[in-house]
């Protein structure tokens, strides 16, 4: 088949280009992209297209860049071509964000080039992957360990990039500009085996095709069939999602744990992906770390959590699970003079005080989320706040000393909760942790004639 079909099947068969689109091409002098701008030139009278190119600057071979501008800008100039160039520093973008070169350079390509065509008012970004680009692909994100998604690799559209040659394969691309006489640049950088998708490249797929001869079709034709079956699983996830979640914000998602429990585990997997992806703040979990959320969602009891990278937390509360980037709160400073209630905005707790004659109890309460203080131990005003480095307390029946560190420990309190939780202290000395413990030196005993009332509630 005509090569020149080839490319408009695929553009038709994925409503790539509408008539009068005005497209630009990601242009680097190589023979993909060189082959792009000619295919895309011969289809603009049909299309009617007004065609541009960029050529971006990676700096990272400067020796090398201002042949290759001058090589694109002539090239365009010959097609009568509007051309453009920026510079991006990909190393330092590289280390700052701890990524490898090739993937910072993807990043900031694509960001470039797209801040170009809203400057220009282009509708598409044309970028040249080939066939061989999304076998390799595939190849290497299976070695990866990518799941259904990944493995569906290059996508021919995605938002306004477009890859009009991705069904072609490198060897058609090369034979065209052979035969054609058209000239083109090497990229040194793509011969190094230091990148995977080199080796791949130069190492493994030719052993492949060695076996199998058609690999790169095959291999992409399984890429359509993944990336079929993804959008149909998608858009069940997207249903699922609008069961599932809560609410969120820029840096959390809230999501009800009954409809979860009892999803498919193939859905419940993907649409925690997107639920947390559609959070910015936290990218970047792995499959482990999402079957380990799936287990807290299915075993865990209330108050769970996983500690997950970028300080991700998972939360399972009584109806909901929580992941979160939030930083952990800390509880402010409060003073009270007399007894009252006090509403602790950062524990979104309610305090309330009150005095209460000893012969008025009936009940001593939980000793938890009610305390019961002998009046005459202490004295006003009391200081709320939240735990200090070295703090120290009485437990009640505990019998001796303890740290309070030590005690949030054997206590299994979550270590982002901790400054969150009430520390009351009277005259420089902790009276109780709200919530969790008296402190045994201030007690009711066999004297005491009026007590102070803790209750700690949740604010309705």
């Amino acid at each position: 088949m005509d090569i020149l079909k080839k490319v408009k099947q695929t553009i038709e068969k994925y409503n790539m280009i509408t008539k009068q689109d005005h497209v630009l091409i990601g242009l680097s002098g190589g023979p993909d992209s060189v082959f792009l701008l000619q295919i895309l030139s011969m289809l603009k009278p049909e299309y009617r297209l007004n065609i541009s190119a960029a050529y971006i600057d990676h700096g990272l071979r400067p020796g090398d860049v201002p042949d290759e501008i001058e090589f694109c800008k002539n090239l365009c100039n010959s097609f009568d071509i509007n051309f453009y160039t920026q510079s991006i520093d990909v190393k330092s973008y590289a280390q700052k964000q701890r990524m490898n070169i090739q993937e910072a350079a993807r990043i900031l390509r694509y960001g470039v080039l797209d801040q170009i065509s809203i400057n220009i008012n282009a509708h598409k970004i044309a970028v040249a992957h080939n066939a061989d680009d999304q076998a390799e692909t595939v190849i290497m994100r299976l070695l990866r360990g990518a799941g259904p998604a990944g493995l569906s690799g290059i996508p021919p559209v995605r938002k306004k990039i477009i890859r009009p040659i991705i069904e072609i394969e490198r060897e058609e691309i090369e034979r065209f500009l052979s035969e054609k006489n058209i000239p083109f640049i090497i990229d040194p950088s793509n011969a190094s085996l230091k990148y995977l998708r080199n080796r791949i490249r130069h190492n493994l797929m030719p052993v492949i095709k060695s076996l199998s001869p058609q690999a790169t079709k095959i291999i992409s034709k399984t890429a359509d069939i993944l990336r079929e079956e993804n959008d149909y699983i998608n858009v069940n996830v997207t249903k699922a999602l609008m069961r599932l979640m809560s609410r969120r914000t820029d840096k959390s998602v809230e999501l009800f744990c009954n409809p979860m429990e009892v999803l498919n585990l193939v859905i419940l997997r993907r649409a925690l992906r997107f639920a947390i992806d559609s959070v910015a703040g936290l990218k970047g979990l792995t499959f482990d770390h999402i079957e380990d959320i799936v287990n807290l969602i299915k075993k865990g009891k209330s108050g769970d959590r996983i500690y997950l990278p970028k300080g991700i937390r998972a939360i399972k509360g009584y109806s909901t699970l929580t992941i979160t980037a939030e930083p952990p709160g800390k509880l402010s400073t409060y003073k009270i003079t007399e007894p009252h209630d006090i509403y602790l905005k950062e524990s979104s707790i309610v305090l309330s005080l009150k005095e209460i004659k000893r012969e008025d109890i009936q009940n001593l309460g939980d000793g938890k989320n009610t305390i019961y203080i002998d009046r005459d131990k202490i004295e006003f005003p009391l200081i709320i706040r939240a735990r200090k480095p070295g703090d120290y307390f009485y437990p009640f029946g505990f019998g001796r000393r303890k740290k309070l560190q030590d005690f949030f420990v054997d206590e299994k309190v979550p270590r982002d909760e901790r400054d969150t939780i009430p520390v009351i202290e009277s005259k420089g000395e902790i009276i109780c942790i709200a919530g969790y413990r008296l402190d045994d030196r201030f007690k009711i005993d066999d004297n005491t004639k009026i007590c102070l009332q803790i209750k700690i509630m949740p604010k309705l």
